[in-house]
């Protein structure tokens, strides 16, 4: 049975098709008005879209990880800041998923399946120390949580925050409610592209933690490799990138279809019908496909990957392989969009460069998202993977995630 016949897909997509449709309806008017989409993220909230991966037993939907990132790059199509806002969130569901049993896990993930709590993430801070400054201190039996971060995705819109201090000798990730009192949410990310994601600044004053929330953060990076967790959270910009190929063929053919003169062409004419304009978006089709296959190819190698594993030394390698297959990937599509937003303005004259259309902010959230990856790097491990049979080790997985202190704190 393939993914479009399963019939939990087809009640997926009918559960979430009109929010989607709804998120796409506004997209370009929260572009053009710098617009945080909060209504749309409780649309999404109030759906069960932060539930998607979690277990059928605690009421979630428990759906497969291709089945989660199809979703995530319509989702993308619609506004591609979207799956990236999601993104520390949808990687929370993912490292509870693959944790032991135990009360806090189930309080977790039975309260995200509710709808009742959505998590932001704060990691990253800013400078070249590579040792954390935000800490945790207990004073008086309290302890009290002090700090800056910045690139805090999906924070201005979350109940919850998952950051990480340092806590005497040790570095500890711990939850932070978003409305306690000492934290400060600030929208100051100033990028030119994914300037809906609430990517800025996170201040922790005084702020008091619950010692149940607190945990070494060896037991946060999981029972898994972490190069799952680094390839999931790159397909998760891998998804929004497909979602921007996939916006751009949209748009293209929204342009040309009404449109009756063809650019340099003098009296009436259809552009529709015009070779060299039907040769630009039989282009923008084919990247679009080929974008949207090869994400997909990689999700479903990082889900086998996770489907066999045997929990022994043979795991490394394993999952080692298929984080290659996301670096592959990542090589592929971001050069395919970037290129993809360029050719769009081919298919009409000057009123495609109209700011009431924000047809450049599909470049523009197309460059900051692949900034995410440092891709010569990528490819690097990728030759030697391949010439040498090298796995990529911790130092590119942190760059993923910003989760290792011992690497400098990078943005997440």
């Amino acid at each position: 049975m393939t993914l479009t016949e399963a019939p939990q897909v087809r009640d997926i997509r009918t559960a979430f098709a009109p929010v989607i449709e709804a998120i796409a309806a506004g997209a370009v008017e929260r572009e053009r008005n710098r617009e945080l989409p909060f209504d749309e993220v409780q649309l999404l909230r109030d759906a069960g879209f932060g539930a998607l991966r979690v277990p059928v037993e605690y009421g979630g939907w428990g759906i497969t990880l291709e089945q989660l990132f199809t979703l995530l790059i319509e989702l993308g199509e619609a506004d591609s800041n979207l799956p990236q806002l999601l993104r520390g969130h949808i990687a929370f569901v993912e490292t509870q998923r693959a944790q032991p049993d135990s009360p806090t896990r189930t309080e977790w993930l039975t309260r995200i399946a509710s709808g009742e709590i959505l998590f932001g993430n704060a990691q990253a801070e800013r400078g070249d120390s590579s040792t954390p400054t935000t800490n945790l201190t207990e004073v008086d039996g309290r302890l009290l949580l002090n700090g800056r971060k910045f690139y805090s995705t999906g924070t201005l819109f979350a109940d919850w925050i998952w950051s990480g201090a340092q806590f005497g000798d040790a570095f500890v990730a711990l939850a932070v409610p978003a409305d306690a009192d000492g934290v400060t949410r600030i929208d100051d990310w100033d990028g030119f592209g994914q300037r809906l994601t609430g990517s800025g600044t996170t201040i922790y004053r005084n702020v008091e933690i619950d010692p149940a929330h607190v945990l070494p953060w060896s037991e946060n990076d999981e029972s898994r490799p972490l190069a799952y967790t680094s390839g999931f959270y790159q397909l998760i910009l891998l998804a929004s990138l497909a979602g921007i190929a996939r916006a751009v063929l949209r748009d293209a053919v929204a342009f040309v279809q009404p449109r009756t003169r063809t650019f340099g062409i003098p009296g009436n004419s259809s552009p529709r019908d015009e070779p060299l304009v039907q040769r630009v978006v039989g282009r923008l089709a084919s990247i679009r496909f080929s974008v949207e296959a090869t994400v997909l190819e990689a999700v479903r190698r990082l889900e086998h990957a996770d489907d066999t594993r045997r929990h022994d030394e043979t795991d490394d390698e394993l999952y080692c392989t298929a984080l290659v297959s996301v670096y592959e990937a990542q090589q592929v599509v971001i050069d395919a969009v970037l290129q993809a937003t360029g050719l769009l303005f081919e298919v009409g004259g000057a009123s495609a460069v109209s700011v009431d259309r924000q047809l450049d902010r599909f470049w523009r959230n197309a460059r900051t998202i692949a900034s995410h990856n440092p891709a010569a790097y990528r490819e690097q491990a990728i030759g030697a993977f391949y010439l040498n049979g090298t796995l990529p080790r911790n130092k590119l997985h942190a760059a993923s995630t910003g989760s290792k202190p011992k690497q400098r704190l990078g943005e997440v």
